[in-house]
């Protein structure tokens, strides 16, 4: 019973360990792509073409952009859909996505980055980061899975306000009067879909 106890508090100690690290990886992780992209957005010689390229290619690869594409649409709506269908969703999401993303940053100026500690939940760790900058306070929610890649963003809230969430939302509203093709086009439309009330389904 003894040798148990010490099993249980050996395991527990360890798991401990582990998800300190975690947090410790995710941070320094976010940290360093954060970090990267203020200086650009700092760099006022730089074009704006050129300088939203660079961003994207810093961040693309801590964002999970197939399973954020999934999650917008839901139980709801993806296993339905063609791999066809998938495929044409996916591309326009994404590029919607990181357009609202590129759309944010150039509301700031002067920012400089504040990191909080990583918060687990559950398997998960959430990162929260803020923007700060004279005239400007934006607060970030990162929240990463651990995928095969590494830890990887499957959601962010901006404000308090989940991208997934509100994507669903308005997803949702145009699925249950139209078809994905309705969708599809909307998609394409530059603003048709912004990043400005929460819903109450995301993610957990």
């Amino acid at each position: 019973m003894r040798y148990l106890h010490y099993s249980i508090i050996c395991l527990l100690l360890f798991c401990k360990l582990a998800f300190a690290d975690d947090k410790s990886e995710v941070k320094d992780l976010l940290k360093g792509k954060i970090d990267a992209v203020v200086l650009l957005l700092q760099d006022k010689s730089s074009e704006k073409q050129k300088r939203d390229d660079q961003i994207i290619a810093i961040v693309t690869p801590i964002f999970d952009y197939q399973t954020m594409a999934k999650l917008s649409l839901g139980k709801k709506y993806w296993p339905g859909l063609s791999e066809e269908k998938r495929e044409a969703f996916s591309d326009l999401f994404i590029k919607r996505l990181q357009e609202s993303y590129l759309e944010k940053l150039d509301l700031y100026t002067d920012e400089k980055a504040l990191y909080e500690e990583a918060q687990q939940v559950n398997n998960k760790i959430h990162m929260p980061t803020f923007l700060v900058s004279k005239d400007n306070h934006i607060s970030m929610l990162y929240k990463f899975y651990k995928a095969k890649a590494g830890w990887q963003i499957y959601d962010v809230e901006i404000e308090g306000v989940s991208i997934i969430q509100t994507y669903r939302s308005q997803f949702d509203g145009v699925l249950k009067t139209g078809t994905i093709d309705d969708l599809l086009e909307k998609l394409k439309i530059v603003g048709e879909f912004t990043i400005s009330s929460p819903s109450n389904d995301s993610p957990k």
